[in-house]
């Protein structure tokens, strides 16, 4: 005699919110966001000390480094806004 058996319910997904990798690429693998180790406007390690200047003067201007890769970032400032773009991470607009 041959028993009936409920299907598995699918796998659930990783915990965490989830970005894209990179900006283009063509397939979709995913990291977790995470908090930034970096400093986004001097590129130094946040771990290795408070940073107020830093966030001083990014009330005023934007980030020149990204924050996930600590890469230098294209950056446009124009009079509406700003934009940077990090070649890993995409693009920011302020």
């Amino acid at each position: 005699m041959t028993e009936l058996v409920e299907p598995a319910p699918p796998a659930e997904p990783a915990a965490g919110p989830l970005r894209p990798r990179g900006a283009g690429q063509p397939d979709d693998r995913r990291e977790p966001a995470t908090a930034p180790p970096w400093c986004d406007r001097c590129g130094g390690s946040v771990a290795a000390g408070p940073h107020e200047a830093c966030a001083t003067a990014r009330a005023l201007e934007p980030p020149r480094w990204c924050a996930h890769c600590r890469r230098r970032m294209k950056v446009q400032v124009v009079p509406t806004g700003w934009s940077a773009v990090c070649v890993e991470h995409g693009e920011i607009r302020g």
